[in-house]
């Protein structure tokens, strides 16, 4: 298994696109008072096209080893190569603790520095937001949330359309119906 792991924010407040409306009328999109974030941090499968996205309140070394951990249990047996970025959370106790336990199943690699065109994932997150962020406004903070968790549950449903989204070439080889 090879997985290209990240974090992104989730914002109750609305993220901005460009967006029509008639001539000589601005379109106005509401936003809440305070701002309220939560963060999702998830993984995807380079060659199957499946995800594993976790939403947490904070972004720490334990929730990156969480991550680590649901993909050990996602596959249990063989060897899952891991390629992210080079961010502090990335490396402490806590995530060696998971590799350790892991006993050789789990091999971390480590893209460049401020590099995030070589991440896939950071394509699916800029689809996610298109898709369910962008000028709109929640409710409420758990409808933000629901909106995000059905995203990548009806995409996972779909993984050739996902390894489209990230320019997988294997898309043409495992799933070639899945991905129009």
């Amino acid at each position: 298994m090879f997985y290209y792991p990240d974090e992104f924010n989730l914002s109750w407040l609305p993220t901005l696109r460009a967006m029509w409306s008639p001539k000589g009328q601005q379109v106005e999109i509401p936003t809440p008072a305070q701002p309220d974030r939560y963060y999702g941090i998830g993984a995807v499968n380079y060659h199957t096209g499946e995800t594993v996205v976790q939403f947490q309140r904070r972004k720490r070394r334990k929730e990156i080893a969480q991550l680590l951990e649901a993909l050990l249990q996602k596959h249990p047996t063989g060897t899952i190569y891991v390629a992210w970025d080079n961010a502090t959370t990335h490396e402490d106790d806590e995530v060696e603790d998971v590799v350790r336990g892991a006993a050789g199943r789990l091999v971390l690699l480590y893209l460049p520095t401020y590099s995030p065109w070589l991440n896939p994932i950071e394509m699916l997150w800029r689809h996610f937001r298109r898709e369910v962020t962008h000028c709109e406004l929640f409710e409420t903070k758990q409808a933000l949330l629901a909106a995000a968790q059905d995203f990548f549950e009806r995409y996972n449903h779909c993984p050739g359309k996902i390894l489209s989204i990230i320019g997988s070439h294997a898309a043409e080889i495992i799933h070639p119906a899945e991905v129009f």
